[in-house]
């Protein structure tokens, strides 16, 4: 009678086998899936600033993304900004809300850090009237490096730019995030 499926020591030595080549890859996979984390995020925080500065331009009224509980991992909020409180007033309309995957950090240079106000012409500006434009860096998990850039140009504009660069705001983003986690 011929011999039909495996014999024991080729059932452990095809397990150990793919043991192996499981603990090769599982890093490279880890790595391409926070990559694609970041690069997710980057793109709805920009698609979520131009539907800001559209949406103030469309209705002529001052319009504001800010960060849900000043943290922008953990995504944002549009608000029409009717009283010129912003989003400390609860009776201004809001437009839109979408919350962030907190595994990606998202820290913003002092012009930017929690909110982007722009008014019904489309110009970024902040509550005191001046011109609002900065940085907001889509920073590694574990590390003090900022891997996309989402920068807002003092007339509006909108970029992204990827330039992994070691960056201070990436590692203090880090420091609060373990004080808050302990």
């Amino acid at each position: 009678m011929p011999q039909q499926g495996f014999s024991l020591i080729e059932l452990i030595m095809g397990l150990a086998i793919s043991a192996i080549v499981l603990h090769l890859v599982s890093p490279t996979f880890k790595m391409l899936m926070e990559s694609n984390l970041r690069a997710d995020a980057a793109q709805s925080l920009i698609s979520g600033l131009n539907s800001t500065r559209s949406e103030a331009v469309t209705a002529n009224q001052t319009t504001l993304i800010h960060a849900i509980n000043g943290d922008w991992s953990q995504g944002w909020r549009i608000v029409r900004d009717i009283s010129g409180k912003g989003h400390d007033d609860p009776g201004n309309p809001l437009l839109v809300e979408r919350q962030g995957d907190v595994r990606v950090p998202i820290v913003g240079n002092r012009p930017v850090q929690h909110s982007v106000r722009f008014s019904g012409q489309g110009e970024p500006q902040l509550p005191s009237g001046a011109f609002q434009a900065g940085t907001l860096h889509i920073c590694g998990d574990a590390e003090s490096v900022s891997y996309h850039q989402v920068v807002l140009s003092r007339t509006g504009r909108i970029s992204l730019r990827s330039d992994q660069a070691e960056q201070a705001l990436c590692a203090s983003g880090q420091d609060s995030e373990q004080r808050l986690d302990p």
